[in-house]
């Protein structure tokens, strides 16, 4: 094993969350301010998932004060303390772009039973 790969294994997460592609979760941001350091959290749909390995990263979108905001999150990074899952969605594809258009209801994504 190469320098690169031991120094990679060594930040991987030992529990990483079981994120899927249309499930409602709440995550967990630390977020540094000065000295101080606070969690702030971010609900929303996940809409991609990203690559694997350490670089393995989730998009979450919401709408938020009538204006969708999308934050893009790396699972490894010490940074996300916590993802809970909030509902799980029923889907049939690999992105879910196509709700960047939507609004209000039309926007929601099925919940599987």
């Amino acid at each position: 094993m190469n320098k690169i790969e031991a120094f990679t294994n060594e930040q991987l997460k030992q529990e990483v969350p079981v994120v899927r592609i249309g499930d409602t979760v709440r995550v967990h941001n630390k977020i540094k301010e000065g000295a101080r350091e606070r969690i702030q959290m971010f609900e929303g749909t996940v809409i991609a998932k990203h690559g694997g390995g350490i670089s393995e990263t989730f998009t979450v979108r919401r709408v938020s004060y009538g204006v969708g905001v999308e934050k893009t999150f790396p699972i490894h990074s010490p940074n996300v303390a916590k993802v809970d899952i909030i509902r799980v969605g029923k889907i049939r594809r690999a992105k879910l772009y196509y709700l960047r258009d939507r609004v209000g209801k039309a926007s929601k994504v099925k919940e599987q039973i």
